[in-house]
Protein backbone atom coordinates (compact mmCIF):
# COMPACT_ATOMS: atom_id res chain seq x y z
CA UNK A 1 0.00 0.00 0.00
CA UNK A 2 1.44 3.53 -0.79
CA UNK A 3 3.13 5.94 1.58
CA UNK A 4 3.70 9.49 1.62
CA UNK A 5 5.28 11.34 4.15
CA UNK A 6 4.85 15.23 5.49
CA UNK A 7 5.75 18.16 7.42
CA UNK A 8 2.80 19.31 9.89
CA UNK A 9 3.25 22.25 11.53
CA UNK A 10 0.43 23.25 14.32
CA UNK A 11 -0.79 26.59 15.46
CA UNK A 12 -0.87 27.04 19.12
CA UNK A 13 -4.58 26.97 19.47
CA UNK A 14 -4.38 23.39 17.84
CA UNK A 15 -1.80 21.86 20.37
CA UNK A 16 -3.96 20.32 22.66
CA UNK A 17 -5.98 18.72 20.40
CA UNK A 18 -5.72 15.21 19.42
CA UNK A 19 -5.52 16.24 15.73
CA UNK A 20 -3.77 12.63 14.28
CA UNK A 21 -5.70 10.49 15.70
CA UNK A 22 -9.02 11.98 14.81
CA UNK A 23 -7.36 11.96 10.76
CA UNK A 24 -7.00 8.11 11.73
CA UNK A 25 -10.50 7.65 12.70
CA UNK A 26 -12.09 10.08 9.68
CA UNK A 27 -10.00 8.81 6.80
CA UNK A 28 -8.97 4.69 6.74
CA UNK A 29 -5.52 5.64 6.32
CA UNK A 30 -2.69 4.34 8.55
CA UNK A 31 -0.64 7.31 10.52
CA UNK A 32 2.73 6.87 12.11
CA UNK A 33 4.73 9.60 13.35
CA UNK A 34 8.05 9.98 12.60
CA UNK A 35 9.94 12.47 13.95
CA UNK A 36 8.09 15.69 16.21
CA UNK A 37 8.62 18.44 18.29
CA UNK A 38 5.77 19.79 20.47
CA UNK A 39 5.45 22.43 23.19
CA UNK A 40 2.88 24.53 24.56
CA UNK A 41 3.23 27.40 22.39
CA UNK A 42 4.35 25.37 18.88
CA UNK A 43 4.62 21.76 17.36
CA UNK A 44 5.53 20.24 14.23
CA UNK A 45 5.78 16.37 13.22
CA UNK A 46 6.63 13.97 10.49
CA UNK A 47 3.97 12.57 9.80
CA UNK A 48 3.67 9.34 6.96
CA UNK A 49 0.19 8.46 5.93
CA UNK A 50 -0.48 4.92 4.26
CA UNK A 51 -3.19 4.23 2.26
CA UNK A 52 -4.93 4.47 -1.00
CA UNK A 53 -3.61 7.51 -2.58
CA UNK A 54 -7.24 9.39 -2.74
CA UNK A 55 -7.78 8.43 0.57
CA UNK A 56 -4.29 9.97 2.00
CA UNK A 57 -5.16 13.35 -0.36
CA UNK A 58 -8.46 13.12 1.78
CA UNK A 59 -6.79 13.31 4.79
CA UNK A 60 -4.34 15.66 4.25
CA UNK A 61 -7.33 17.62 3.27
CA UNK A 62 -8.60 17.16 6.43
CA UNK A 63 -5.56 18.36 8.13
CA UNK A 64 -5.56 21.58 6.10
CA UNK A 65 -9.62 22.08 7.07
CA UNK A 66 -8.30 21.31 11.14
CA UNK A 67 -5.75 24.42 10.46
CA UNK A 68 -2.50 22.18 10.30
CA UNK A 69 -0.40 23.19 7.92
CA UNK A 70 1.02 20.47 5.60
CA UNK A 71 4.28 20.27 3.87
CA UNK A 72 5.22 17.33 1.55
CA UNK A 73 8.72 15.57 2.87
CA UNK A 74 9.05 13.41 -0.37
CA UNK A 75 7.12 13.58 -3.46
CA UNK A 76 7.40 9.88 -4.27
CA UNK A 77 5.10 7.11 -3.37
CA UNK A 78 6.44 4.46 -0.74
CA UNK A 79 4.99 1.10 -1.42
CA UNK A 80 6.23 -1.57 0.65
Amino acid sequence: MPSLKYRLGFPEEQIPRPIVYEIGKEYPVVTNIRGANVTETTGWMNLELTGEIVDIERAVEGLKQKGVQVDPIELDVIDG
